[in-house]
């Protein structure tokens, strides 16, 4: 019955609140009762004492008693957890393999509770979400990186609040609680009505981007890897004029630089570079509602810069038009590629299908990325955003759950030590090797062990981040955590990533509700603005940067700019930094 109700509601629903954010259901006060004044205040206090002579005090009411029994439920229970499929060839089925069979083995032992995966397409999990939600079809457990898709459909009544059940059961989930904390659970909670929609996953690693070079074409070209923005632009002119000799018959397919049409990500420490140095936390946060930063005072010159770069040979041409990534990774792969920005890690993920196993088996021995650190501020810094421990994939449940403990039960089962840790090393001599130093060298696996994400994070929902179950065995690890890779080009790439870096605050300040339901129409608006603008001749650069942010704006953005200024100014005043 309450699967039929939420889908008419939502589906009636759907339609306006995506042009406009209606009324929150958790913003109010509740309204007065009247007061009964039926007998005068003596009255009522010789009635109190009449009472207390002839009734014994009243007891404590007893303590509802728990569903579980040693942590079990007495009768099965079922759930069904979102999983992403990230459509990866060669990898493992995503709803059924060596890592989904541990953890439905282990729910079942610890908790009696039968858990069934069901499988989200990871590129389109806001529109396929935002499906399932409407159709009252969502998973019990549901994972997304977008939290206005969370407040949607909040706000509609569609998702669960979880601050009472963390409460009533904080004492039936010591692994959520240890392993998240109090940050992380209570990171959207909103400071006047107390709502937690969701809980914030725990990054345990916070490196972020970090730009990466064809060593083999440096010394090639006898050049010394770049140290500024000037030197890197320099190389890449060598990358181009020198085509033939780095490609051969290929040099017609040469790119010097790599970007997607994800600009914003794919050049974060390009944009962070332009950036004031001394940003306040209110001017961030006003503007931090969407990482890519496209608001920001100094983007617009950044995006400049990728703008020359391109008219200029040095970048990939129609790079917006590619549906995804594949056709660049194949291009990387290939070795038709010099530089591009990227996760930390990015080259050296997939085991035998990484970039730089690629690159050995395509072109040779020597052909290699290495991590390179160029950019630097107007204060001399290579400066980089890092992660927050928080921002990460955000947990939550519908109101179609029926079973809101056995799903916080799941949360808690994937949070202990010992489960993160075998969901990211496996069985070893299958996925893994222990080194006679006790670190953990990941090898290549086959079939169901294949993981199907780094650090098998689609499994350890409420972990990304290499932890092993022990912080000191996962900083021992780090460096082998991936089969084939040297140990070296992974540290390095690690120290830059962490080089300069700067941590986002979080911003405690409730419900933006001009966020909610734009989410999806932004990011693809902020991505067309990026987009058209790189892409774009140099002379009509400033008025295509200009119309798109101004679209941009008008759609919605300005008003979470506004809102989140009075907000600020609601709990922080005239202060420009959080206390």
């Amino acid at each position: 019955m309450k699967k039929k109700i939420l889908s008419l509601l939502l589906a009636s629903a759907m339609v306006v609140s995506m042009a406009a954010c209606g009324e929150s259901g958790n913003s109010g006060t509740a309204p007065e009762q009247p007061a009964e004044q039926t007998e005068t205040k003596e009255e009522a206090k010789e009635e109190a004492k009449e009472e207390t002579k002839e009734e014994p005090a009243a007891e404590e009411p007893a303590a509802e008693p728990s569903e579980l029994t040693d942590g079990k439920f007495a009768e099965t229970r079922k759930i069904t957890v979102e999983v992403y499929d990230r459509g990866n060839d060669g990898g493992s089925d995503p709803e059924n393999n060596m890592y989904t069979e541990y953890i439905k083995k282990g729910m079942l032992e610890q908790h009696n509770v039968e858990v069934t995966f069901k499988k989200v397409p990871r590129w389109t999990e806001v529109d396929d979400i935002n499906n399932l939600l409407a159709g009252g079809e969502a998973p019990d457990v549901c994972v997304t990186y977008s939290y206005p898709t969370i407040l949607t459909y909040a706000d509609m009544g569609g998702v669960i609040d979880l601050a009472p059940l963390l409460d009533q059961y904080k004492s039936e989930l010591p692994n959520l609680w240890a392993w998240l904390g109090d940050e992380n659970i209570y990171w959207d909670k909103d400071p006047k009505t107390g709502t937690v929609w969701a809980v914030e996953g725990r990054r345990f690693e916070q490196q972020r981007i970090v730009t990466f070079v064809r060593q083999d074409w440096l010394d090639k070209l006898g050049l010394q890897a770049p140290t500024t923005t000037q030197e890197f632009e320099d190389m890449l002119v060598a990358f181009r004029d020198n085509a033939d000799t780095l490609l051969g018959k290929d040099a017609k397919k040469m790119v010097p630089f790599s970007i997607s049409k994800d600009v914003g990500w794919r050049a974060a420490n390009i944009i962070t570079s332009f950036m004031d140095p001394s940003i306040s936390d209110k001017d961030y946060y006003i503007n931090g509602f969407d990482d890519r930063m496209v608001t920001e005072p100094q983007t617009k010159e950044a995006v400049r810069l990728l703008n020359k770069w391109y008219n200029d040979g040095l970048m990939r041409k129609n790079f917006s038009l590619a549906p995804d990534d594949t056709e660049e990774d194949d291009m990387i792969k290939a070795g038709y590629v010099g530089a591009f920005q990227h996760n930390w890690d990015m080259p050296f993920r997939n085991g035998e299908d990484s970039y730089n196993a690629n690159l050995a088996r395509n072109v040779g021995p020597d052909a290699k990325f290495v991590a390179i650190d160029p950019f630097t501020n107007s204060a001399g810094k290579h400066a980089k955003w890092l992660y927050s421990t928080a921002g990460d994939r955000k947990s939550f449940f519908p109101i179609t759950n029926q079973e809101p403990l056995a799903s916080l039960l799941y949360l808690d089962f994937i949070s202990q030590p010992d489960v993160i840790k075998y969901l990211q090393i496996g069985d070893e001599g299958v996925t893994h090797e222990v080194l006679d130093s006790g670190a953990i060298q990941i090898k290549a696996a086959e079939g169901d062990a294949i993981q199907n994400s780094g650090k098998n994070i689609d499994m350890t929902i409420t972990c990304n981040g290499a932890y092993y179950g022990d912080k000191d065995l996962a900083a021992l690890s780090l460096s082998y955590g991936y089969a084939g890779i040297d140990p070296e080009l992974v540290d390095n790439a690690s120290k830059i990533a962490m080089t300069d870096g700067l941590t986002p605050k979080n911003v405690n300040v409730g419900t933006i509700e001009a966020e909610a339901g734009v989410g999806d129409t932004l990011s693809a608006k902020r991505d067309q603005a990026y987009d058209l603008s790189v892409e774009c001749a140099a002379a009509d650069f400033d008025k295509v940067w200009d119309d798109a942010i101004a679209d941009y704006l008008s759609s919605g953005g300005q008003a979470i700019i506004d809102e989140r200024t009075e907000k600020w100014a609601e709990y922080f005043g005239d202060s420009d930094m959080l206390p």
